[in-house]
């Protein structure tokens, strides 16, 4: 029998091409529709605070920023309260990107539910969450 964590792992890949491939159906990648997300929840972020909340590098962001504000997706300018930081803010053309990519997110999440009931998708949450919970503890 295959162990669960190679299954899990397997499992993750798949659905994570799958879901690059949504966005990209949608003109997107999972970097952009990540930072999108982060500045839709939260407009006029530093850089630093969105490095954070998306859970990438401070160099690795600049490069994408970049290429989002080359594409007028985003704007950046700086801080008015620190001048050592930059803030980072959606553009028209960013929020009607973020609405397509929006619409991809959720026609995959209603992919990967399909056939599954209420209480089966409640119940595969809490089995996720202990499994999460079982590979982050300490040994």
């Amino acid at each position: 029998m295959e162990p669960i964590g190679r299954q899990v792992a397997a499992m993750g890949k798949s659905v994570n091409r799958a879901f690059a491939a949504a966005l990209a159906d949608a003109g997107g990648t999972l970097p952009t529709w990540l930072i999108l997300l982060e500045l839709k929840r939260e407009p006029r972020r530093t850089q630093h605070e969105l490095a954070r909340a998306v859970g990438i590098e401070g160099a690795t962001l600049t490069r994408h920023l970049d290429a989002l504000e080359d594409a007028g997706l985003v704007e950046r300018a700086p801080h008015p309260d620190d001048r050592r930081a930059t803030r980072v803010e959606l553009t028209a053309e960013g929020e009607a990107t973020f609405q397509r990519l929006r619409r991809a997110a959720a026609g995959f999440d209603r992919r990967l539910r399909a056939g599954f009931s209420d209480d089966e998708l409640a119940q595969l949450r809490e089995l996720l969450a202990r499994l999460r919970a079982n590979a982050t503890r300490a040994s």
